[in-house]
């Protein structure tokens, strides 16, 4: 969701309104983009999900969300994917413009083009969407994603820090092997608080409360916990510190959106530079992903972060 804020405001714009988003709930679309003028709501596409039955699963599902958008009346649709389930809704609902990127059978139940050339089936989501708005004529003024916060919410979070300015440190993972681990974050927090940058903040999702607990304990609970706070309040801790350190994740993306310097450790994938504010860290003798993150170690991040202090400065 936020590498595509770029295109969203982009077809807003071209379209002259604010825009419905169909999104998944994980996506959490609904609190990251809170303060965003250019989204007029959310509907949410509910298959899928985890450990439980998602209101649009099965044949029943999808023809009550087919019911559900053909009683909003949309005029048109920007598929920003290649999926041609999807593709295939958007027609059953009635939608009469259906533009989208066209790579196979989605072709068929897209009605509007252009599409876009096989050859771009494999790159990043992110430079898909730009691809199809430059094929579409679509001017897309933001180079990358940026993410309003509201002024509110930082007030309110500035106060429950104290007035202090911390550093954010990103613990989460989606996947084990980009994981970083709880006896390295702990000692990365020691040696941030011995280099002078003693208010460190742990973020996580609620997933995360025991690696959260381990890291504060083995760092000597240096460290505050920011763990299970809504997206709209985590932007706005990421407003007001210093920089970001952590695991390759959504909230990695969203504290470079929010502008902040954000050192990303990338040991399982390799980087993907859509955003000029994240410095990727990775590991000797390449990315892996059964031992890169292993391979990352305490004294290169932090090398990583001094050497770029002139740049923290400007930026």
């Amino acid at each position: 969701m936020v590498w595509h804020l770029p295109h969203i405001r982009a077809i807003a714009a071209a379209t002259g309104g604010p825009v419905t988003l169909l999104a998944k709930p994980r996506s959490l679309a609904d609190q990251l983009l809170q303060a965003e003028t250019t989204v007029r709501d959310v509907v949410w596409l509910d298959r899928n999900p985890e450990r439980r039955q998602g209101r649009h699963d099965g044949g029943r599902g999808w023809w009550r969300l087919v019911a559900t958008l053909r009683a909003r009346r949309f005029s048109r649709a920007y598929l920003l994917h290649h999926s041609r389930s999807l593709a295939f809704l958007l027609a059953a609902a009635g939608i009469p413009s259906r533009h989208g990127y066209g790579y196979g059978l989605d072709r068929l139940f897209l009605n509007r083009g252009p599409f876009l050339p096989r050859a771009t089936f494999w790159r990043h989501p992110f430079d898909q969407a730009s691809a199809w708005l430059a094929a579409a004529g679509i001017e897309m003024p933001e180079a990358e994603p940026i993410l309003p916060v509201d002024p509110g919410l930082q007030a309110a979070v500035r106060a429950r820090l104290g007035g202090r300015t911390p550093v954010a440190i990103g613990i989460g993972s989606s996947e084990a092997y980009k994981q970083w681990g709880a006896e390295r974050f702990a000692a990365l927090v020691r040696s941030l608080a011995e280099a002078g940058w003693k208010d460190p903040v742990l973020v996580g999702g609620p997933a995360e409360q025991g690696l959260a607990e381990a890291i504060q304990a083995g760092s000597g609970d240096a460290a505050q916990l920011a763990v299970g706070w809504p997206l709209p309040e985590v932007a706005a801790l990421f407003a007001q510190s210093a920089f970001y350190v952590g695991n390759d994740t959504g909230v990695m993306n969203l504290a470079a959106a929010v502008g902040l310097r954000t050192y990303g450790l990338f040991g399982a994938v390799p980087p993907f530079h859509h955003s000029s504010r994240i410095v990727p860290i990775t590991p000797p003798g390449g990315i892996d992903k059964a031992d890169g993150m292993a391979r990352i170690t305490v004294e290169a991040v932090m090398a990583a972060i001094e050497a770029d202090r002139d740049a923290r400065r400007t930026g």
